[in-house]
Formats: C-alpha cells, structure tokens, sequence
C-alpha cells in the first residue's frame, strides 16, 4: 500500500546567530552542539524517519550546501536533496517541495519543519506528528504545532488561539511576530497564546491551495514547470524560475491571511535553538551556571558563561559573568550574553576589515 505521508525538512539557513561557531561554509543545522555524534539536520532527519518512509523525506537546502548534506545524509538519495540557487525564505522553499511532490503523489499528506530545532520528548512529538497527519487528511485545514509557554520570550512568534475546536484541534485566530516583554507577558498571562513552533502539517491539495489564494506570483510561476518536475529538466527551470519568487515567509505569505489555520497545543520539550541565549538554556550548567560545549572549562570567579570551541582544549576562564565565549578556526568572539544581538553586526565588521576569507 502507498504511503501518503511525506516530510519536508528546510535547512538553507546561515545561522549567523552563533557566529562564529556556526558560519557560511558551515552553518548550525550541520553541527553537532550537544555532543550526541549527530548534528541538529541528521537529528531532525532520525526524528522524522522514524515514522516517515525514507523515500518519502526531502531536505530542501541552499545550492552551496548540497555536499555537506550529502556527507551528512548519505541515506538520501540525490533526488531526495532540492537545492535552492538563492535564498528566498520559506515561502518558495516549501513551494519547490510541494510541486516536486506533487509529481510524486498528488494524494500527499506534508510534514513541514526547519533542521535546527531541540526535540526532548521524542514519543509525545511523534504521537502529536501522527495526529495531525491523521487530522489533516480528512480536513482542507493548514495546521500547525503550538508550544505551551514557559515563560515571556522575546524572541519567537505567537499564536492566539480561538476557543473553536474540532476533534481536539483549536482554530488559529492571530499571528504576532516577536513581541516585546511586556506584551509577551501579556499573552502568556492571558491563557489564550501559544508559541509558534515553525512546524506545519497539511494535504498536498490544501497548501496548494493557499499558494494559489495568497501568493499566486509563486504559485503561478512553479505552475508553468509543473511538468518539468521530477524531471531531469527540474533543476534548469528551478535555477532559472527561483530567484524570481519573493523573499517572504509562510507565516507572512500564507498563515496570516489563511482563515482555515489550526493548531495542535504541544509540550514536547521544544526549543528553536536560534540564539546563544536560547542555547544556554536548553544546555546543562554546572555548580555556577557555566555552559561549555565540545571543551574542558575551567571557571574562576565565573558565573553565567556560554563557551563553545571547535576542538577539545582547555578554556580558562576568570572573572567573568554572563559572557558567550566562541571560537571557531581563525575566529575568538567575547561577547556579553545581552548584547548578542549585535553579533550579526560584528561578523559584518569583520567581513569588511579583513574579507570574506576570514569568515
């Protein structure tokens, strides 16, 4: 028997974020930050594999990246890896996937998720997929995966939540993009939000659907190469059509304006893993709140620190308190933990004073 569920795993980031451990020749979904052998993308990909046929999982990646995921997913089948010739955001990603799908298997069901998220609870994430694989198969609904949270954080996206329900799924009445602290206090105190997790789950049909409600530029122009996929012709019309798509997300493109969007309320130990801040969290810490990474540390009057290397050594540390320490080949980053916001702007500094080589 057919099997209709398939898997799009999105990994064309940069992660500049955790720069400069994580760079352009070697972004975050290819490393491996917690020490388990495996890095955040084959992470993902172990997770999704478990309940979705092999054949049947896509990583969509940037054109630069294609060896690198190769190396990490020999698994995959060259077919199976889709290579974006420019960045353009999630929107056009998930779009390419869905049209090559649907050369595939127009009868398809889609898991869709980024390669760098931290999955604790892997049986409740798992049970959470297949409920939504179930639900989404008999309703023309685009679906999503909402965390519970845990505390007022700055820098995810919010979900409210309508008290509608069908079969346990509650519909999705406002989107808001990385809210201030007041204001994500306010949703948390009000019981009615969630966290955005970036995890969708939909049909083939509906999210085809939407592209062609709300972004038809990107619909209508992956419509006329609808016969070219799955095609040795695919690639050659995708490097010459993709650049054309508009840079934007499928929470800005689609999710905002849909009126059929739900949501699966969560708690599986989930973290986006998309700042250093966020990764000290989700990290063990020793007697004084020290963090480090792929490293032997060694903390004098020392509290609150994040290090991270590229090879074993001996970090010794002192006087410092709330800092992020990172290196990376060529590259040592101090940096106090509340101004990394600035790092994207450091590693542009950089980049102008002594060239991209350095990076």
């Amino acid at each position: 028997m057919k099997n209709n569920n398939y898997c799009i795993i999105m990994s064309g980031g940069i992660g500049n974020r955790f720069w400069p451990y994580s760079n352009e020749k070697t972004p975050k979904q290819f490393l491996d930050f917690f020490g388990t052998g495996r890095s955040l993308l084959q992470s993902t990909f172990d997770r999704f594999n478990k309940i979705i046929p092999l054949e049947n999982i896509f990583v969509v990646t940037n054109d630069e990246y294609a060896d690198l995921t190769k190396e990490q997913l020999p698994e995959l089948s060259d077919d199976q890896i889709l290579l974006e010739p420019i960045r353009r955001n999630t929107a056009p990603c998930i779009a390419y996937a869905a049209f090559r799908i649907q050369a595939i298997n127009s009868e398809a069901n889609i898991i869709v998720a980024p390669s760098d998220h931290m999955i604790l609870k892997s049986d409740q994430f798992i049970a959470d997929i297949n409920k939504g694989l179930d639900f989404v198969q008999h309703h023309d609904v685009l679906l999503t995966l909402g965390i519970k949270p845990t505390r007022p954080e700055t820098g995810y996206g919010y979900i409210q939540v309508c008290d509608d329900e069908v079969e346990g799924v509650q519909k999705v009445k406002t989107f808001t993009e990385k809210p201030n602290k007041e204001l994500a206090q306010a949703f948390i105190d009000s019981g009615e939000f969630v966290w955005n997790s970036g995890i969708f789950i939909w049909s083939l049909k509906s999210i085809l659907k939407a592209f062609r409600n709300y972004l038809p530029d990107i619909s209508n122009r992956f419509s006329e190469g609808a016969h070219l996929f799955n095609t040795d012709k695919e690639k050659e019309f995708i490097d010459e059509n993709f650049p054309f798509c508009p840079n934007i997300s499928i929470d800005y493109g689609v999710l905002e304006k849909a009126d059929n969007v739900f949501v699966i309320i969560s708690s599986f130990g989930w973290s986006d893993l998309d700042s250093w801040t966020s990764l000290y969290d989700a990290s063990e810490k020793d007697k004084n709140k020290n963090v480090n990474l792929h490293n032997e540390a060694l903390y004098i009057e020392s509290s609150n620190n994040v290090v991270v290397t590229s090879s074993k050594k001996l970090v010794v540390i002192q006087g410092l308190d709330d800092y992020i320490v990172a290196e990376s080949d060529n590259i040592l980053l101090i940096c106090k933990k509340e101004e990394e916001h600035r790092i994207k702007h450091f590693m542009t500094d950089a980049k102008f004073k002594y060239g991209d080589e350095i990076l």
